[in-house]
């Protein structure tokens, strides 16, 4: 079975932000109480048929802001020849470069990011920095890009004008499918949330992406996340 339709029915809640006044936010239970896991290497078929083995490192990472960058580059120099294939490559390029539109990424090298170990590496296979996380004890978020570390979510801000002329701000967190890599993603030839051969988690996302969630929203707002998410709310909230 290939990829499912985009616009399947999906069941959304909204809830005050407990630590942020004037934010509240929406969040796609249908997602976050799925069983998506990455299968990278167990099955992933990439975003580029020609590569199937990149996942969806082929087109390199960019960076969300300066600090992003920052991270990233520091997170370079630790790395030994042991856990980073393109390392000669890296030391004498660089590990950024700017893309066509102008915008600053991971240098793509031999097809695909310069953090990806292909298969046949003697250490270990896919995301360098992912790797260089795992082996220090360190969760991915404090070395790889912001877009890798949170994909498949996707956080979105937006201000909400109620009909009183009163505002709030919104942060949504649903799934990165296809759409969310912009115009773009019409020609990826798959991604990985859309496919049931990723849905066979042990845990259901929203405990699996625990720390990426809480990055993303903070203790707090997590922990109302989670008891929706175990306990959906099934009554009008004037009844509660």
């Amino acid at each position: 079975m290939g990829e499912v339709p985009l616009d399947g029915p999906r069941t959304w809640v909204e809830f005050a932000h407990p630590s942020q006044p004037d934010t509240r936010v929406r969040a796609d239970l249908t997602w976050l109480r799925s069983r998506w896991t990455c299968v990278f290497a167990r099955g992933c078929r990439g975003i580029d048929a020609t590569r199937p083995d990149d996942g969806c490192c082929t087109h390199g990472a960019h960076f969300a802001d300066p600090g992003d960058e920052r991270r990233v580059v520091a997170a370079a120099r630790r790395l030994t020849s042991a856990q980073w294939q393109l390392r000669g490559v890296g030391r004498r390029a660089g590990v950024v470069e700017v893309d066509d539109s102008g915008e600053r990424r991971t240098r793509v090298a031999d097809g695909a990011c310069v953090f990806l170990n292909r298969a046949g590496f003697a250490g270990p296979v896919g995301c360098a920095l992912h790797a260089l996380a795992d082996e220090a004890g360190e969760h991915p978020l404090t070395t790889k890009p912001d877009v890798c570390w949170q994909l498949p979510l996707r956080r979105e801000y937006r201000q909400v004008h109620r009909p009183d002329d009163t505002t709030y701000t919104e942060v949504s967190i649903a799934e990165f499918d296809r759409r969310g890599w912009g115009p773009g993603g019409h020609d990826l030839d798959w991604f990985c949330t859309g496919d049931p051969i990723a849905h066979v988690g042990g845990e259901p996302v929203v405990r699996s992406y625990r720390a990426e969630l809480v990055a993303l929203l903070g203790e707090h707002a997590y922990q109302v996340l989670l008891r929706l998410c175990e306990d959906p709310p099934v009554v009008h909230p004037a009844s509660a």
